[in-house]
């Protein structure tokens, strides 16, 4: 049997999209899992580890970050 590929979800913020939380305002509802702030400033690259969707952070590091 052929294995069902998993597409990965990767969505660029921004520094307008502070403070990350997956999931956003543009989830659909059918998709909802709790609300969990994650740190993509420091680290770049982050996964949410409820759905696996990934962040990748664009542009300058915020002042105060």
């Amino acid at each position: 049997m052929a294995e069902a590929l998993k597409k990965e979800t990767v969505v660029e913020v921004t520094e307008k999209d502070l403070p990350l939380h997956c999931p956003t305002p543009d989830t659909p509802v059918w998709n909802y899992h709790p609300r969990v702030f994650l740190d993509v400033v420091d680290l770049g690259t982050v996964r949410c580890p409820y759905c696996g969707t990934i962040y990748q952070y664009k542009g300058e590091r915020p002042a105060g970050h």
